[in-house]
């Protein structure tokens, strides 16, 4: 798919069930949505995935090269039509390859879900990608690994605290250079008119964004809405960056708009998880 194997999980309720496609944030794998996928899999069919160079992907590519935006919107082009998915729910950095891949009108997709995503660098957000390049160009590990946790993830429970530590400061260097790339990329997000080009999008889009996330904020994200004609907003109280991981009123919360957004109260019966595959 578009070059790379791309590792995938999917838990299927059946024909009858929309599907819908969840989208990591940066170096993020399938294991970070295990509280959102708690919520949706009553309700639709799922499909999750590794990108190349993370999670379960990882294994089943040589990669001698950085992937790209670009890639990864032909990656998230070709699951939307292997498994005709129906919404799109992306998380932080996600967001850009979500929307670039929305602009592209993919014809079964009905309405999308971004999620802690805004289109400004702002102060906070320009800060912690400054000290994030300078920590990789040391190649200083236990800074890079605190960094996200005393930062956007300053609201995560302690045990996720300590997870994203071990995989921060464990990573191969391939994924290091990985993240500078993404970091690159994010900082020229106006000036490749990646923005514009969301103008493209017609489908309905949920933003949701954490109150208390200084890095995406709920005002900054409100700008969406000069480029998106169908854009919604939410704001989830109390919350952070990482929404429905932080505590058990944020997950109420995204629960209660993602359902809402996508249609999830109608009653079907029991999902059955399928096992991983690779597309």
């Amino acid at each position: 798919m578009a070059g790379f194997n791309v590792y995938t999980e999917m838990y299927w309720r059946g024909e009858h069930a929309k599907t819908v496609l969840l989208i990591n944030g940066a170096l993020s794998t399938t294991g970070a949505f295990g509280q959102t996928v708690k919520y949706l899999e009553p309700y639709f069919n799922l499909i999750l995935f590794d990108l190349p160079f993370a999670g379960k992907s990882r294994e089943h590519n040589v990669l001698g090269r950085v992937v790209t935006k670009e890639d990864e919107v032909r990656i998230i082009l070709g699951l939307i039509e292997h498994f005709q998915v129906n919404s799109l729910l992306s998380v932080s950095w996600g967001g850009v390859s979500a929307m670039l891949a929305l602009s592209e009108s993919p014809a079964s997709v009905e309405r999308a879900i971004i999620s802690s995503f805004s289109p400004v660098i702002n102060e906070a957000m320009r800060d912690y990608l400054d000290n994030g390049q300078a920590y990789l160009a040391a190649r200083d590990k236990r800074k890079i690994g605190s960094l996200l946790n005393d930062t956007v993830g300053k609201y995560l429970p302690r045990l996720f605290k300590l997870y994203n530590f071990k995989h921060l400061i464990s990573l191969a260097e391939h994924e290091y250079k990985q993240i500078e790339f993404h970091i690159e990329q994010v900082r020229e997000l106006s000036a490749k008119n990646y923005v514009e080009r969301f103008a493209q999008i017609k489908i309905p889009v949920l933003f949701v964004n954490g109150e208390r996330d200084e890095y995406t904020t709920a005002e900054d994200a409100r700008q969406f809405a000069r480029y998106v004609v169908n854009s919604h907003f939410v704001v989830v109280p109390g919350a952070g960056h990482f929404l429905d991981l932080e505590s058990k009123s944020a997950w109420l919360a995204s629960r209660e708009a993602a359902l809402s957004f996508l249609g999830g109260e109608v009653a079907v019966s029991e999902y059955t998880r399928l096992s991983p595959s690779l597309v």
